[in-house]
């Protein structure tokens, strides 16, 4: 088959378009080509097509660049290297390259097509060619270009050129995939296809051969969406004189019902699983069984572990299904995975956000509380929110099932009399329940340990109220033991 064709010399790229967020997708193609060029002593190399100059931004390619950073998924080669100052931004030593530097290099081969008769100018305008789409469509033919001014030899008076097209043959044209085996089209049904708007605006199909060429790309791995553009891509290699890479076109990404995915997965940046707590271990995880599975039952994979086990000939050929349910499984994995002191450094840029300044002693003690009940990082703001201000609730909740209100507040009292005794040393674990042993034993467990979660947390489901306690300290213990008692004395006082 194909894949075994000069893999000593493997040499793939990824190439996003910076026109909107880049999503889970281009996650999946950039780890796909990554993981290959790994395997296989390859090259990785980022290539930025803003050929579409209406629709790219800046900010889009800063946010992918930030992306792959935030990935650890590093390319291999650019146009020059990048300066230290830039290291934040760029993987590695090397910017990118971009469609848009490299013009004159696809003027060159638009010059030679022309010349060589293999691509003309077309003189027709939108109206006229939407015209003749509307009536071929009208007929039941394909909408295709008629072909109007393919022999045309002066250019008609008082025209001027509105495109460049290539000279579509109309042989079928065939390919091996890696994927999807071998795949026919039909050339008779593209029509002579629009390669450049001039000789300094080339199209996307144009710039992708010439670049795959100069780049000598041996491997093209890339979604499904671009299975149309191999035949019209293969027809130019041809003409310029290029070899053909091997491709493989990976499954399209599904909604848990098999339909298209929603705006939702869509439209954000995949930043904003970042800025939602995920790790981007878990983000590469996830996009790595996107179609493809391994040759065990193992779902939980590190970057190192997937280098070792892919196989880009176990991708599949159905739609992947974009579960969350699992993206989150594996964040919880892989989030118990990180010690204390790594969680703390994960969550310093999700603190600074909320301008947050925790010691760092006081956060390893909320952490071993809350990492086995997180799911993601910003969990960590969701349950643990009441370390660092105490809630307000109805002093209702303090009261266990059937208690009497007086009952509860005398339990409380008790409560905080025993820690009050208590020396500042003390405040661990096992002394606080040994002091509160014989009031437990009196009034029943749940009688006294139920108000006890409530004063010290604001909430009827938190964490054991002892280990909370014993986060919280003395002092502030027992002044939201004092709250909680003057809460329920004045609601004794106005019930």
């Amino acid at each position: 088959m194909a894949y075994a064709k000069d893999l000593a010399a493997v040499r793939v790229r990824f190439s996003p378009s910076p026109t909107g967020h880049w999503q889970m997708g281009g996650v999946r193609t950039a780890l796909f080509n990554w993981l290959f060029a790994r395997q296989h002593g390859g090259v990785f190399i980022l290539r930025i097509e803003d050929t579409d100059a209406e629709r790219s931004r800046r900010e889009y390619e800063t946010e992918i660049l930030e992306t792959l950073a935030w990935l650890g998924l590093e390319w291999d080669e650019g146009p020059i290297a990048a300066s230290a100052a830039q290291n934040q931004k760029y993987v590695g030593q090397f910017f990118p390259y971009r469609q848009s530097e490299r013009t004159e290099m696809y003027k060159r081969y638009l010059q030679k097509l022309l010349d060589e008769g293999k691509a003309y100018y077309c003189y027709c305008t939108k109206e006229e060619l939407t015209d003749e789409r509307e009536s071929f469509t009208a007929q039941g033919l394909p909408p295709k270009y008629s072909g109007h001014c393919r022999s045309i030899s002066q250019p008609p008076v008082g025209k001027i050129p509105e495109l460049i097209r290539f000279k579509t043959s109309e042989a079928k044209v065939e390919f091996k995939d890696m994927i999807r085996g071998h795949v026919i089209f039909d050339g008779s049904l593209f029509g002579d296809m629009v390669i450049a708007r001039n000789l300094e605006s080339p199209l996307y199909n144009f710039a992708v051969v010439v670049d795959d060429y100069e780049m000598k790309i041996s491997h093209v791995i890339r979604g499904e969406d671009h299975l149309s553009n191999t035949p019209k891509q293969i027809l130019i290699q041809k003409a310029i004189g290029a070899g053909e890479p091997i491709y493989a076109h990976l499954p399209l990404i599904l909604a848990p019902n098999r339909a298209k995915l929603s705006k939702r997965f869509t439209e954000d940046s995949i930043l904003s699983y970042r800025d939602a707590g995920y790790l981007p271990e878990a983000i590469l995880n996830f996009a790595a069984l996107l179609g493809w599975h391994p040759k065990d039952d193992q779902e939980l994979f590190s970057l190192e572990e997937l280098k070792k086990a892919f196989d880009l000939r176990r991708a599949q050929k159905a739609g992947a299904i974009f579960n969350e349910e699992k993206l989150d499984w594996l964040n919880a994995q892989h989030l118990r995975k990180l010690g204390a002191d790594e969680i703390i450094i994960r969550l310093r840029p999700l603190l600074d956000a909320k301008k947050m300044d925790v010691p760092e002693d006081f956060l390893k003690k909320v952490i071993s509380v809350l990492a086995p009940r997180m799911t993601t990082l910003a969990d960590f703001f969701e349950f643990g929110r009441f370390f660092f201000k105490l809630p307000k609730y109805d002093p209702k909740i303090l009261i266990f099932k059937d208690d009497a209100p007086q009952k509860t507040l005398e339990i409380l009292k008790k409560v905080r009399e025993q820690f009050a005794s208590l020396e500042y040393a003390d405040f661990h674990r096992d002394r606080l329940v040994f002091a509160l042993a014989e009031l437990i034993d009196e009034e029943g467990r749940g009688n006294v340990l139920w108000p006890l979660r409530v004063a010290v947390s604001g909430l009827a489901a938190s964490p054991d109220p002892l280990e909370i306690v014993e986060i919280l300290g003395k002092d502030e213990s027992l002044n939201r033991l004092r709250h909680a008692i003057g809460a329920l004395q004045n609601f004794l006082a106005t019930a």
